[in-house]
């Protein structure tokens, strides 16, 4: 419920606090005093549209803040999460109206979009008035209120559903037949591809792989001759070594006959013949590794072939084929096993389709006989309201299904025995729709209703018992949820468990005026339902009539 709202610099309110509490409260003031001001503010706390006028003359910003209280099981609990916004210190939203027009959101001190704001304000508060076209006339909402009333939520709930397996098998099944249908047009050629395919047999990354083996052999090629030559003259018929060899050990056996004069010479003769020696090592082991198969290269050259042949034939990259293969396979597996595999998806789909219409049905008929009690209870508080000679009725036809069911929901109204029953909102007259608005608050109060409802002068041109049928039903819709009524209707003031006084005050020695808004104790308020009984002049007669009304309340 609203426990607070604040107002700043809205129109003619410079500083307005409002403390709120259970049950049903009034405000009341002579008109231009700053009702519609005070209900502007708050729908622009709970995300209406924004408008620069709103700002109070000479000030940059006006602001409004709505403080509530709710259960942890209410829907804008669950809003909250769904955007991130913490709710350990309650639900505070505040909108900042700037002088140029634009306008800032917040919830719980955290920036939101206004459609958030909005969300949660529609989930907070409904406000009602004799002209205003929200207030349950919108067919869309009909079908929600009926299945609140009748406690069918859960199966409403049930039934979209099964509107949606319904709707996710159907569109495996259309899949599955397209797939199914697209491979029997194509079936030969798709054979033949798999044939092709499964025979190349294609790996991902094998282009890339065989090129570089290529190149690498290509290059060997090149430089293999040179390494013979190198090898030939190192180790061939015209080595080094062997002629070096024996001038070595000859050399060695005259080396004690002179020693100082052989013995560099013997030392640089066996450096050269390692090295000779580890160059034809070097050499041999090179020539090894460059020596391949000559036909290993054709084989390379014929499969790269192969493939890029087969990437062009088939539009794809070479990489691509080995994944290109699989989906071929996997398309003609789907044509060779399609037929057992439609069947079962068709009955898969048939008998969701059986499951969602049983449910369907079953909820409508729990609809039609919910509308018959609901029907009767609206009817029921109409004769009180001097409605007498209308009826209430839940228009409900029956077409296509979707996922609220089969049922396109209307509440209807026959004002008079004789004319033709119509939508509500096409048949009631202003006053009418009011009243017909609150007898259905009255029923529907503790199901699918906001926790707080606020309804705006609805007694316009209702007096005497009307009147006090209308405050009799917003003091009973006061017990099950928070009520706010702006009225001009003592009757209504009356039953009140809260009075609010709107009054229009002088300030700066009468050069501008502000709105304020005060709580009337028992006198005072005695006084103010004397003033709307007597008007200017209030006379002990008023004051006596006030006092009775006061204790009927």
């Amino acid at each position: 419920m609203l426990s607070r709202l604040s107002i700043r610099d809205i129109v003619l309110i410079e500083r307005l606090d409002i403390d709120y509490a259970a049950g049903m409260s009034v405000l009341t003031g002579e008109t231009g005093a700053g009702k519609s001001i005070l209900l502007d503010a708050f729908a622009l706390a709970l995300g209406s549209r924004g408008d620069a006028s709103l700002v109070r003359n000479g000030a940059e910003q006006g602001q409004v803040t709505a403080a509530f209280e709710v259960e942890p099981d209410h829907p804008a609990i669950a809003l909250l999460g769904e955007n991130g916004i913490a709710t350990e210190d309650g639900l505070i939203l505040r909108r900042v109206q700037l002088a140029d027009g634009r306008t800032r959101a917040f919830v719980n001190d955290q920036p939101v979009s206004v459609q958030v704001l909005k969300s949660l304000g529609a989930a907070l508060v409904e406000i009602h008035g004799q002209h205003d076209e929200r207030a349950l006339v919108d067919m869309a909402t009909h079908r929600r209120l009926l299945d609140a009333y009748a406690g069918l939520e859960s199966d409403a709930a049930s039934v979209a559903r099964l509107w949606a397996e319904r709707r996710e098998r159907e569109a495996a099944l259309t899949a599955h037949r397209a797939r199914v249908e697209l491979a029997q047009r194509e079936a030969d050629w798709l054979r033949h591809a798999v044939e092709e395919l499964t025979g190349l047999k294609p790996e991902s990354g094998e282009e890339t792989a065989l090129a570089e083996r290529r190149a690498a052999m290509m290059a060997v090629d090149k430089i293999a001759e040179d390494l013979r030559d190198a090898h030939e003259a190192v180790a061939g018929d015209r080595s080094p070594i062997s002629s070096l060899a024996t001038a070595l050990r000859r050399l060695e056996r005259r080396r004690e006959q002179a020693p100082a004069l052989i013995e560099p010479a013997v030392k640089a003769l066996d450096a050269a013949v390692a090295a000779l020696q580890d160059a034809d090592g070097h050499l041999e082991a090179a020539l090894r590794a460059a020596n391949h198969d000559p036909r290993e290269l054709d084989r390379i050259e014929e499969r790269l072939f192969a493939l890029r042949a087969a990437g062009r034939k088939f539009n794809v990259a070479v990489d691509n084929l080995a994944a290109l293969s699989a989906q071929y396979a996997a398309d003609l597996a789907a044509l060779d096993a399609g037929a057992e595999e439609l069947k079962r998806l068709d009955v898969a789909a048939r008998e969701a389709l059986a499951a969602y219409a049983k449910a369907a049905n079953a909820l409508s008929d729990a609809r039609r006989k919910a509308a018959a009690r609901l029907d009767k209870a609206v009817t029921a508080e109409l004769k009180p309201l001097k409605l007498e000679r209308a009826r209430f009725s839940t228009d409900i036809e029956t077409g296509e299904g979707g996922p609220e069911g089969i049922d396109r929901i209307a509440f209807w109204v026959q004002t008079n025995p004789g004319t033709r029953p119509g939508p509500l909102m096409k048949v009631a007259s202003g006053g009418e729709l009011a009243r017909f608005l609150l007898a259905l608050k009255v029923v529907l109060a503790d199901r699918g209703s906001a926790p707080t409802l606020v309804f705006d002068e609805i007694d316009t041109g209702a007096g005497g018992a009307v009147a006090d049928a209308i405050g009799l039903r917003l003091a009973r819709l006061g017990e099950k949820v928070q009520v706010l009524a702006v009225t001009h209707a003592p009757q209504v003031a009356a039953r009140a468990d809260r009075h609010y006084l709107i009054t229009k005050d002088a300030l700066a020695r009468g050069k501008r005026v502000a709105t304020n808004v005060s709580e009337l104790a028992s006198e005072r308020r005695r006084e103010e339902i004397a003033r709307m009984l007597a008007g200017a002049e209030i006379t002990d007669e008023a004051r006596k009539a006030a006092e009775r009304l006061m204790k009927a309340g």
